[in-house]
């Protein structure tokens, strides 16, 4: 967790941070707003709160879902109500959740320009966010929510520009940082590592979450992942032995195989579905369509009758859909962008007709990133499904799935012999 806290006049420091559903009560002397760029997140967040406390207070949906739009905002929403005014927002109080995606200058300038008719916007999302954030003339504190390997998609600026807009440019706000912050997941870069060493930060091991609260049953889920996708298998067997017992993970060649799976797993109210890489267009003829969105509200909240919800294992999510969320069951559906070739990972990306090599390092990032994302999903256990190909198609053959195949298996993972 990276915390920033202005305290250049009141001298106060952060001493904790707890945002609930109370929070929707919206006491005067309350000023604090959970922001995300996440786009399912923010409506999945607002769609469970809403149905919970119409459910609890007897009240219309309606309702409760205007009082939950208060604490619980997109980052654009938030954004743009500042650029309208020079006064400070009524928020003392901002945590902005997966910091690590907000958006540099060149997105957040082409976005300004395209979607909001603003021309010459000159800042990232970091350095705006925190210059709204300085109109305060007492205090303010902005807790930035990092996750290590998250960044997925072009034009996020990750951790190196909240770091260098705050030597940069707001040299008098204190800085507090997890003492874990030079991780190779979170400091991967030149410029990250330039950009800590040029601040003087505050650290602390409470700012960093050494417990995976997503996986109850598997602290060491995260680290497994970790070496999997860094192409470690010694490393990975040795981590999925500390967790196999209570967290399996099941291997398998056939997708209607690893359906059964899911369901034979989950009990009572527990939750499942299936999710794969946005740029996993080829496991088209296995029946996985990656073009089409889902709604994630629906496909997360809803229940088993609704055939748009996770529990029917027909609407895919891609990483972008659940990065921030999880189920308790997942079935990870792998196709042939990232693959496995002579001893390491290739990075490809389906165009027209064919497999084009991806050979920038920020997109191969992204791509290793986007599996990181979907392998830490489920809460409890999860299936992983690769296909066996096709020798009839040649954007399918089967050695660009059978070597990954093998490489998974030297992981630690066996096709074990379970009754499905």
């Amino acid at each position: 967790m990276f915390c920033h806290g202005s305290a250049r006049r009141a001298g106060k420091t952060l001493a904790g941070l707890n945002i609930a559903t109370s929070r929707a009560s919206a006491h005067e002397d309350e000023h604090a707003v959970f922001l995300s760029g996440n786009g399912p997140l923010v409506l999945v967040l607002r769609e469970a709160l809403a149905r919970d406390q119409a459910a609890r207070e007897s009240i219309k949906k309606t309702v409760a879902m205007r009082k939950v739009e208060s604490f619980v905002q997109n980052i654009h929403h938030f954004r743009d109500e500042a650029l309208g005014t020079d006064l400070p927002p009524v928020e003392k109080v901002v945590v902005f959740d997966e910091a690590q995606r907000a958006w540099d200058k060149a997105k957040a300038a082409d976005f300004m320009q395209r979607k909001r008719g603003v021309d010459g916007f000159n800042m990232s999302e970091p350095e705006f966010l925190v210059s709204v954030m300085d109109r305060h003339p007492d205090w303010c504190v902005i807790v930035c929510l990092i996750g290590g390997g998250q960044e997925i998609n072009t034009g996020e600026a990750g951790l190196a520009e909240w770091l260098g807009v705050m030597g940069a440019r707001f040299t008098d706000w204190d800085v507090h940082v997890s003492n874990r912050l030079n991780d190779s997941d979170y400091v991967w870069d030149r410029e990250t590592r330039d950009s800590l060493a040029t601040i003087t930060v505050e650290r602390s091991d409470a700012l960093h979450l050494g417990v995976s609260m997503r996986s109850f049953r598997a602290e060491a889920l995260s680290e497994f992942v970790g070496y999997v996708v860094g192409n470690q298998p010694g490393l990975a067997r040795d981590a999925y032995k500390s967790i196999c017992d209570k967290y399996p993970i099941h291997l398998t060649r056939d997708l209607s195989e690893a359906r059964r799976w899911l369901q034979t797993k989950a009990r009572g109210s527990e939750r499942y579905g299936l999710v794969a890489s946005s740029g996993a267009h080829r496991l088209r003829p296995e029946g996985v369509q990656m073009r089409n969105e889902i709604n994630a509200p629906v496909w997360f909240l809803n229940e088993k009758a609704d055939v748009r919800s996770s529990y029917y294992l027909e609407e895919v999510a891609s990483e972008f859909d659940v990065q921030g969320l999880e189920l308790d069951w997942i079935g990870v559906a792998w196709d042939a962008d990232f693959r496995y070739v002579n001893g390491s990972w290739q990075h490809f990306s389906f165009k027209g007709t064919k497999w084009q090599q991806v050979n920038k390092a920020e997109n191969q990032l992204y791509l290793k990133n986007a599996y990181r994302v979907i392998l830490t999903r489920a809460r409890q256990g999860m299936v992983i499904f690769v296909p066996r190909g096709s020798e009839a198609d040649p954007t399918r053959p089967m050695e660009f799935y059978d070597e990954t195949f093998k490489y998974l298996q030297s992981c630690g993972l066996g096709v074990r012999s379970e009754v499905i």
